[in-house]
């Protein structure tokens, strides 16, 4: 007889039994991996069985197991590292159907590895958002060690123009997948490219400054590869969505990485989609679709192929500088080049960027300690600014006769013309009642609207059309087509155990037409491809006149319609070839390296138009070739003292070529380059710099003082202005040519942390620079108007004065203290208060000549003083400001799924302060200057570009 305890009994037993049998199913090994100083999670932390295919990373909360793969089963080494950290190795023994639970297991910085290597960093959305355009992403300023002070610049700095070191972005390198991405026609990367592919481009290689890098010598604000390659990407999926009121409103993204399959390959895809009727400023609209996809296949062990390609089509409205006086009217948001178009608003100023790239990189491991890297890439597309041009006017009818071929001008269309301002009407010493009756209602009309008046344009063109004339207003692009092809061959070897050698032979064919294109005839039934400046003239015949103003004199007196080109149209031609060599030797106590390069550089320009200016072979054909030839060579290394203490070294001498922007003065209309116009070898630019730092780490104090020395010698720069302030001579647009220009670069940067508890830590940065012109350099002045009585005229001004005047682009000096707190919950938050200082207004080089003091006759003006010009030409100097920004965010774990959340919120106090500004050059002499000064509101005065209020951005996110 069976009783009720037996059978409870065997009840019991049959289900232990069960319950053992699934927990013994699976042979697990999981744990998790924090650092050993501040208890935060190690995320993408590697962890390897040795000697075999298994391995895993961790994950959002530094977990990781390997219940996915087949584990050896024995004694085994288990090996986890992570950038950044000292590798551990330690055996471990794996039992069939048994779970190993390591549990937790700390890592420790690697401090003895030295401060400026090259490391592969994993970046956020916070660190990719390029919503300012400032002057160099600052995602590529972040190392693997997330140095405090460039985490700083970064994240804080940016958003008020601060550059490091007072360098622009053309002092940066852009690499992708070991291609570089600097644009030829001006030197800068053009980020907007690959923008909006935040989940691609998180791992990066990074080296500051002149130190050393694998893939190419660099330059002085340092190098960044962004490695975009299917099998570096972690297998799963995320999907987030963002909303800000900086550059657009809202951003979706969805990306999927598949791993290396069992076979070999590996593929990405993301897409992403970025929107908004406008930013923080007026009538900035944002529509932009961004595209990626790569595939890679591992042929064997020592080959693998890479296919990358994306497409980011964007277009944004643009903003403008205003004066003072209309900030005071309409505030820091207000765009005057927007206006309604039924019912919808419509900015005359857009930029648009469509240049999708596609690339093949084959990688070889020829032995175990050399790697070959060869890489292509393709690159076309176009970039288009579009504006408003005026067409038609009294001009037209008196250089072609009676006959009436255009619309009669109306007045200035731009909301804050001088004209429309009023400042204008008051200009006069002693203002009538009636100049302040018109000074009010201007002031009026600018309150109630100051918008750009799209229906009025559209009437004036519907009733010439009426009469058989042409449209006086259209809507026209600005357009760049470019065809880059690029290529490289990368050489990495270990030739000794502490001697590395690096090397890179690259080339570039670059193309680019260049034309303006009939966008919109706004009502219009055609434009008159002419240049109306060129009928102004008295002392020529009409037939002259009529020649001189052809945009095309194989083509004359052409009316364009939608989509035709006009006005220029030219190719410029580029190739450039360079070869790389690096050596780098590691020592117990000391590493350095040592480095050069030469560069092959040549331009041509092709005319396809026959300017009315530049009649025959100066404008139309090819002109002769511009080549550059340059070299560079650097070196530097880290002495580790002892424990915690280590001194580094950076030093290089490098010359580099005019950009194409700045070789020819003047491309829309001549194939002149400078060179010929300035009658003297156009030089390279010459740079010499040198950078120390001392570093000192250890368990809670990260801390980093720099001092550096940058000058660039014999700099060129091509601008265009409209002046009436030439002695001598009536108003038009010149092309202003800066030769010769020497810059200094002198500052100091110190990054300081805290680990006060494991969730706590303090920081604080600073940086004193002094960026300053350290020479007068020479300037010349050339004009195809009448502002020099010689169409195809050219004046040099011998030097102008700047020695001394402080360099513009953002502060020169910032400070920050702050906070971050990280709770083992998964919360983050942290606060920051920001100090700027030392910002400058960009002065006007021909105000600095000797055009400035000399009257018609050539000498000084009547009652000329002294001390009072050198007031007039004192630069302005921006007031300090304080901004205080909080950054926090959230993430869960639900099931297999990661969740959270993370915010940014900057200028919490809604500071109102100046990012940058320059000087018109209209009144560039000391009788207008003077005159001007004497004005309550300068009717020209100098324009002023203003930083965000309180602004904020938010993601959500799910991981899988």
């Amino acid at each position: 007889m069976v009783t009720k305890p037996t059978i409870l009994m065997f009840l019991l037993f049959t289900i232990l039994c069960f319950v053992s049998n699934i927990n013994a199913q699976e042979t697990i090994v999981k744990g998790r991996i924090i650092d050993a100083v501040t208890g935060e999670n190690v995320v993408t932390a590697k962890i390897h069985i040795k000697e075999t295919n298994v391995y895993c990373f961790t994950n959002d909360f530094g977990a990781f197991d390997f219940k996915d793969s087949i584990v050896p089963l024995g004694e085994q080494i288990l090996i986890i590292s992570a950038k950044g950290y000292i590798t551990k190795r330690f055996p471990i023994v794996i039992n069939e159907n048994e779970v190993l639970d390591l549990r937790i297991i700390e890592l420790n910085h690697d401090f003895d590895n030295r401060q400026n290597q090259i490391g592969t960093i994993a970046l956020s959305d916070t660190d990719l958002d390029d919503e300012n355009d400032i002057s160099f992403n600052m995602s590529g300023l972040l190392q693997a060690n997330r140095d405090v002070f460039l985490n700083a610049a970064a994240f804080d700095f940016g958003t008020t123009f601060f550059k490091p070191r007072g360098l622009k972005n053309e002092n940066s390198k852009v690499l992708i997948n070991g291609i570089e991405m600097n644009k030829l026609l001006d030197g800068r990367p053009q980020w907007s490219n690959w923008g909006g592919l935040n989940d691609v481009q998180r791992n990066q290689e990074f080296a500051f400054g002149v130190s050393q890098n694998d893939y190419a010598f660099g330059e002085l604000l340092g190098t960044s590869n962004i490695i975009m390659r299917a099998s570096k990407y972690r297998k799963g999926g995320r999907i987030s969505y963002a909303s800000s009121n900086r550059s657009y409103q809202g951003r979706v993204m969805a990306t999927y990485n598949s791993g290396i399959t069992a076979k070999g390959w590996a593929f990405s895809a993301s897409i992403s989609r970025r929107f908004g009727e406008q930013g923080y400023i007026d009538g900035t609209g944002y529509d932009s679709n961004s595209f990626f996809a790569s595939i890679e296949k591992k042929i064997n062990s020592n080959h693998s192929l890479n296919i990358t390609a994306f497409y980011t089509p964007n277009r944004r409205g643009r903003s403008t500088a205003i004066t003072e006086e209309v900030f005071r009217i309409k505030g820091a948001t207000y765009n005057p080049n927007w206006g309604y178009l039924e019912g919808n608003v419509r900015n005359s100023r857009e930029r648009i960027v469509e240049e999708p790239v596609i690339m093949l990189n084959h990688y070889w491991n020829a032995t175990k300690k050399t790697t070959v890297n060869t890489n292509i890439a393709f690159q076309t597309g176009k970039i288009a600014n579009s504006r408003i041009d005026t067409g038609g006017s009294d001009l037209i009818s008196s250089a072609f006769g009676n006959t009436y071929l255009g619309g009669g001008r109306g007045a200035n269309i731009n909301p804050v013309h001088p004209d429309n301002l009023p400042s204008s009407f008051l200009e006069d010493q002693n203002p009538t009642a009636a100049d302040y009756q018109n000074a009010f209602l201007a002031q009026q009309n600018l309150i109630n609207d100051g918008q750009l008046d799209w229906k009025r344009l559209i009437q004036a063109n519907q009733q010439n059309a009426s009469l058989g004339s042409n449209a006086t207003y259209i809507l026209y692009d600005d357009r760049t087509d470019n065809t880059q092809i690029s290529g490289n061959i990368i050489l990495n070897s270990r030739i000794h155990k502490n001697i590395s050698i690096n090397s890179a032979i690259r080339y570039q064919n670059f193309k680019s037409e260049n034309f303006a294109e009939v966008k919109d005839l706004l009502g219009g039934s055609g434009f008159l491809d002419i240049d109306l400046f060129a009928l102004s003239s008295s002392s020529l015949s009409s037939s002259q006149l009529i020649n001189r103003a052809q945009s095309d004199l194989q083509n004359p007196n052409r009316i364009v319609q939608v989509g035709d080109r006009y006005d220029y149209n030219y190719e410029m031609y580029a190739s450039t070839i360079n070869g790389f060599v690096q050596a780098e030797f590691k020592f117990n106590k000391l590493d350095f390296f040592l480095a050069g390069d030469v560069t092959q550089t040549s331009y041509q320009r092709n005319g396809l138009f026959e300017n009315g200016y530049f009649p025959g072979i100066q404008s139309f054909g090819k002109s002769p070739k511009v080549n550059f030839k340059n070299y560079g060579i650097k070196g530097g290394g880290v002495f580790r003292i002892h424990g915690y203490h280590s001194i580094n070294l950076n030093a290089a001498y490098f010359t580099k070529s005019p950009t194409i922007r700045n070789a020819f003065a003047n491309a829309r209309q001549s194939n002149a380059p400078v060179s010929q116009l300035i009658g003297k070898t156009q030089e390279n630019e010459k740079i010499e710099t040198i950078d120390a730092s001392y570093i000192f780490k250890s368990s809670k104090i990260r801390a980093k003082i720099t001092g550096y020395y940058t000058k660039i010698l014999d700099a060129s720069n091509v601008s265009f202005f409209f002046t009436q302030a030439i002695s001598g001579s009536g108003a038009g647009f010149v092309q202003e040519i800066l030769t010769d220009i020497d810059k200094q670069y002198v500052g100091g940067e110190l990054g300081l942390e805290y680990q006060v508890t494991p969730t706590l830590k303090l920081k604080g940065v600073a940086a004193v620079g002094q960026f300053t012109y350290n020479n007068n350099p020479d300037l010349a002045l050339a004009s195809t108007s009448e502002v020099f009585n010689d169409f195809q005229g050219i004046r040099t001004f011998g030097k102008s004065a700047l020695k001394g005047y402080y360099l513009s682009g953002g502060p020169q000096n910032a400070a920050q203290v702050g906070f971050e707190y990280r709770d083992p919950n998964f919360w983050w938050f942290g606060a920051t208060t920001n100090y700027f200082s030392n910002a400058f207004i960009n002065v006007s080089s021909f105000a600095r000549t000797s055009n400035f003091n000399q009257d018609v006759d050539g000498l000084p003006f009547n009652g000329y003083d002294d001390t009072i010009a050198r007031s007039l030409l004192k630069q302005e100097r921006f007031d300090d400001y304080f901004l205080v920004n909080a950054i926090g965010g959230k993430s869960w774990r639900i099931k297999k799924y990661y969740v959270g959340f993370f915010t940014s919120v900057n200028n919490i106090l809604n500071q109102q302060y100046k990012t940058g500004g320059f000087e018109q050059t209209r009144n560039a002499n000391y009788k207008r200057a003077l005159e001007e000064s004497q004005r309550e509101t300068p009717v020209f005065g100098p324009k002023y570009f203003f930083g965000f209020g309180t602004s904020y951005y938010i993601n959500f996110y799910i991981r899988f």
